[in-house]
C-alpha cells in the first residue's frame, strides 16, 4: 500500500524563513498520524489544504518546545471545528503530566476527547500495522518510532481466471486470504496455489538523539528512515547537545541497510546551504535527501 508523508516542519530548535518547527503527517488507510507538532504546524495544514479534523493519532518524540509548541493551538482549532473523534496521543514518560498542564495554562473554549498514553516497546498492534517506540538519548525522555506494515495474502487474479468458479463459491476465496484451504469443484485448494504476499513497508522516525544502540534497532532494514541531521560535521557540538551530524546519520543509514534516508531537523546555520548537506550525505549513502517544508513523498 502507498503511504503518503508530508513534511510540515523541518527546522531545528529555531525556525527560519523557510523552515518551520518539526512536524510530519503520515497517512495510512483511514489513519492520519502526526509525528510531533512544532509551533506553526496548524498553519502548515492550511497552506497545504489538509484538514486537521482528520487527525487520528499524535506521536510525540519528546517535550522540548520546538516539537510540541503547536499543540495548544491545534487543540483549540480542533475544538472550534467540531472535532468528533477521540484523539489518541502517545509519547514518552511525562506526556500525561505535560498535556494536563497545557490544559491548565490555555483555558479551552471547547473541549475535545483525548486519550493519552506514555509508551515504550510495541504499543499499537492492529491487523494492518504496528508501531513500536524505543527510547533515545537526548537528555530528556525521548522516543523514536518504528511503523511496520503487516504482510497480507491477496488473490492472484491471473491464476484465478484459469479456474471456473461459480458465483456461489466466490465468498470462499476470502478464506484463502486468511491462510485457510478451500474446496472448489471437489478439489482442495491451498492458499499457496492462488495467493501472493503483499510487500510490506517499514518507516522509522529518529529525531533528537545522539548515536545510541536503539537508533540501529529503529533504522534497521527501513524502507524509509527519517533521521535528524542537525549539524554538518561538528561531532563535538552534536554530542554536547544530544544531536547527530549529517555524516553520522548517513553512516547509520548505510550500516542498517536503509533503502532511503531523509534528513531533517536542520540547524538555522545551514539556511540556503542544503546542497552542501546533501552532497555530504550522498557521498556516504547515495539514496539521501534533505527534507524541506511542504515536501510530500510516497513510500
Amino acid at each position: 500500500m502507498k503511504i503518503p508523508l508530508t513534511f510540515l516542519g523541518t527546522s531545528q530548535a529555531i525556525p527560519t524563513a523557510t523552515r518551520n518547527h518539526t512536524s510530519i503527517l503520515m497517512q495510512y488507510n483511514e489513519e492520519n498520524i502526526l509525528i510531533d507538532c512544532g509551533e506553526g504546524t496548524q498553519r502548515q495544514f492550511r497552506k497545504l489544504h489538509l484538514n486537521p479534523c482528520k487527525l487520528t493519532k499524535i506521536l510525540i518524540t519528546h517535550w522540548h518546545g520546538d516539537h510540541v509548541l503547536g499543540l495548544p493551538g491545534l487543540f483549540q482549532t480542533l475544538a472550534l471545528n467540531g472535532y468528533n473523534k477521540t484523539l489518541n496521543i502517545y509519547g514518552p514518560k511525562g506526556t500525561k503530566k505535560y498535556i494536563n498542564e497545557l490544559f491548565k495554562i490555555f483555558l479551552p473554549v471547547l473541549k475535545i476527547k483525548i486519550n493519552i498514553q506514555e509508551v515504550s516497546g510495541k504499543f499499537l498492534d492492529t491487523p494492518n500495522y504496528s508501531i513500536t517506540a524505543y527510547p533515545l538519548q537526548h537528555g530528556a525522555p525521548t522516543n523514536g518510532y518504528m511503523f511496520e506494515e503487516k504482510e497480507k495474502l491477496r488473490i492472484d487474479k491471473s491464476k484465478l481466471k484459469k479456474l471456473k468458479i461459480e458465483k456461489k463459491d466466490l465468498k470462499k476465496l476470502t478464506q484463502l486470504t486468511q491462510g485457510k484451504s478451500i474446496k472448489l469443484n471437489n478439489k482442495t485448494i491451498s492458499p499457496k496455489q492462488l495467493t501472493y504476499k503483499t510487500e510490506t513497508k517499514k518507516i522509522s522516525f529518529i529525531f533528537d538523539t545522539k548515536l545510541c544502540p536503539n537508533l540501529n534497532k529503529l533504522a534497521k532494514d527501513s524502507d524509509l528512515a527519517i533521521i535528524e541531521g542537525t549539524y554538518l560535521d561538528e561531532e563535538d557540538l552534536a554530542k554536547e547537545y544530544g544531536h547527530m551530524t549529517i555524516t553520522q546519520s548517513a553512516k547509520a543509514a548505510k550500516q542498517n541497510k536503509v533503502k532511503q534516508l531523509i534528513l531533517t531537523h536542520i540547524s538555522q546555520r545551514y539556511e540556503h546551504k542544503e546542497k552542501i548537506l546533501e552532497k555530504t550525505a550522498k557521498a556516504i549513502f547515495k539514496n539521501s535527501i534533505i527534507a524541506h517544508d511542504k515536501m510530500k513523498i510516497i513510500v
